[in-house]
């Protein structure tokens, strides 16, 4: 099978279905992270972004991860009525430990590695007169150390989706940061001392 959801599609449902403008950043930052590491994977490029976008559409109407509906089992099943590739549907599964699919494609490792890395580095982003531009591995393990600092991001999760992924920590977040700086402008994260 191939991608059913054109970029279009999967933009106007995720912005019919959230409204958080903080929300949606996330999920921009991951789709921008996973067509970064697809085209460095000589990946499906398309796949692989629209998997990023709508892996958490579903979070702000349904928070209750515990609930037949929950997170990420409504955009699941609204992925599954539109005859969405299985790859795309077992991807945003595996994300969800707790929904107990392993992760065993490239995909899956690396939505599951860029998730709460993305999130975390917009975090120090946004404390830093420069914003992303210029962020430094060494920069973000600092901030990392800081339980309070961002203190929803999983420290756990960020480790082991590098591990996952066979990648040094250090090149991991490199490459994200690298990925999130291209588009800096749009996403808000060029601070005011690097504009």
């Amino acid at each position: 099978m191939s991608l059913q959801t054109s970029r279009d599609e999967a933009w106007s449902l995720l912005t019919d279905w959230v409204r958080s403008p903080s929300l949606r950043r996330h999920c921009r930052c991951v789709e921008i992270a996973m067509r970064a590491y697809a085209e460095r994977l000589g990946e499906d490029v398309e796949l692989w972004g629209v998997t990023g976008l709508l892996h958490d559409a579903d979070y702000e109407r349904h928070p209750d991860m515990d609930a037949e509906d929950g997170h990420p089992r409504t955009i699941i099943a609204e992925l599954e009525r539109r005859g969405e590739d299985p790859a795309v549907v077992r991807a945003i599964a595996s994300h969800a430990d707790f929904l107990g699919v392993p992760r065993e494609s490239p995909m899956e490792k690396t939505l599951f590695a860029v998730d709460e890395l993305t999130g975390f580095v917009v975090a120090c982003a946004a404390v830093r007169p420069e914003g992303v531009v210029g962020l430094t591995p060494k920069s973000v393990k600092k901030k990392l150390k800081q339980p309070s600092f961002a203190a929803a991001v999983s420290r756990d999760d960020v480790r082991a989706g590098a591990k996952e992924l066979g990648m040094d920590f250090d090149e991991h977040v490199r490459f994200v940061v690298a990925a999130l700086e291209a588009h800096a402008d749009e996403l808000g994260l060029r601070g005011a001392a690097a504009a």
